[in-house]
């Protein structure tokens, strides 16, 4: 029931943007929907200046912030600005709003905290009129944590490319009316993702992971001290000194399934700063994500690319054959390349493509991609294989 209050998510502070498709695309039932789905998952937080602070942004022609930040600091307040929120139309430019959103997310006059975590919740129907990969890649960059809901098909590749990592936690595929089945899951991502002063890994493989943490120091007021070893082998310390600017930091050459003890203790010399600690656990080496994706399309070839490229694999394999059809060709491919052009193909078939990642265990993992060439690429479930990783929610 809408009516009922959750349990209060107290002890969060950061900035959360609701970026909204309000184009012409959506109806007005999908429109009315999504914000009843927003409402719904604000619900259990708290809102203050020392709390949670929310604003949207709409996808149009251009891009326009229906309030900012700080305009609306309590559960109630915010939740009537919500219902008050109307739907502008016009085109669905999300490039552009991606690039005022990330303007607005560390703007003082749009009511953005300096030292809180960022947090971006996109709702789409899956259609764009413009790129909105590199957009995306300066906001997660700048350390904004991107989740994606989508209403629509959706492109699942770009889709899981653009979404924080990994895709299964921060990317939904879902019908509109079945957003409520999403809400609870999300909204406990979110309140992760927006624990005040929490140091937090993201990007995890098999070798490496990102430490992610608020900005408590500033280049001249000291640096960071980070130390990590592995749980049942703290012989094995690392340590790294990080400058006071910095909010993250990648760890690699790592072991696969082994969880790791991180401090991060701040070393200032105005004043005491409590450390901040987290476990993080790495990837088996066999389930590492790969990702296909076919680009620069031309008549008679494409460009097949994957990512990322542990160093556990020793090789790829690239079967592809038009659709419908049985003639199949190999390309075998170096472990330590990410890409290659697969050439001689029929102008306006489609194909169908499987990257197989064979790794030193002996182990495979495939993934395929379907593509007509000039056209674009759609996820395939090879046989017997889950190309969507676990947890991700295909369209219906």
């Amino acid at each position: 029931n809408s009516l009922e209050r959750g349990p209060s998510l107290s002890g969060s502070e950061g900035d959360l943007l609701f970026l909204l498709d309000s184009s012409g695309s959506v109806s007005n039932y999908e429109f009315s929907r999504v914000k009843e789905f927003i409402w719904d998952l604000i619900r259990p937080f708290t809102f203050g200046p020392n709390d949670v602070q929310t604003s949207i942004i709409h996808i149009s022609t251009t891009p326009t912030m229906e309030f900012p930040f700080d305009r609306y600091l309590s559960s109630g307040t915010v939740q009537q600005a919500i219902r008050d929120t109307q739907q502008l139309m016009g085109d669905t430019n999300t490039g552009k709003a991606l690039s005022y959103a990330k303007e607005k997310l560390f703007s003082n006059e749009a009511g953005a905290r300096p030292d809180v975590p960022k947090v971006m919740v996109w709702v789409t129907d899956g259609f764009s009129t413009d790129d909105i990969s590199e957009p995306m890649q300066l906001l997660k960059d700048m350390g904004v944590t991107v989740f994606i809901v989508s209403t629509g098909r959706g492109n699942y590749l770009e889709l899981s490319a653009a979404a924080s990592q990994p895709p299964e936690k921060h990317l939904h595929f879902v019908d509109v009316d079945d957003l409520p089945i999403i809400t609870k899951e999300l909204q406990d991502a979110i309140s992760d993702a927006v624990q005040a002063n929490r140091l937090r890994a993201v990007d995890i493989t098999s070798s490496s992971f990102r430490l992610m943490w608020p900005q408590v120091l500033s280049q001249e007021t000291g640096y960071y001290t980070l130390e990590y070893s592995p749980v049942d082998d703290p012989s094995r310390k690392r340590t790294k000194q990080v400058p006071g600017a910095h909010t993250t930091l990648v760890l690699s050459d790592l072991s696969p399934e082994t969880t790791y003890q991180v401090a991060l203790i701040p070393e200032s010399n105005v004043h005491y700063i409590p450390p901040q600690t987290t476990k993080v656990t790495t990837l088996a080496e066999e389930i590492s994500p790969a990702q296909v994706l076919i680009s620069k399309s031309k008549p008679h070839s494409f460009h097949v690319s994957w990512a990322p490229t542990p160093d556990s694999v020793t090789g790829y394999q690239i079967l592809y054959g038009p659709l419908p059809g049985n003639s199949v060709e190999l390309l075998e491919v170096d472990g330590s390349r990410n890409g290659t052009v697969v050439g001689n193909l029929v102008p306006n078939t489609t194909y169908l493509v499987t990257v197989t990642a064979v790794y030193k265990s002996g182990q495979e993992k495939s993934l395929s991609a379907k593509r007509a060439p000039h056209g674009s690429a759609r996820v395939q479930e090879p046989a017997g294989q889950r190309a969507v990783p676990h947890g991700a929610r295909a369209a219906r």
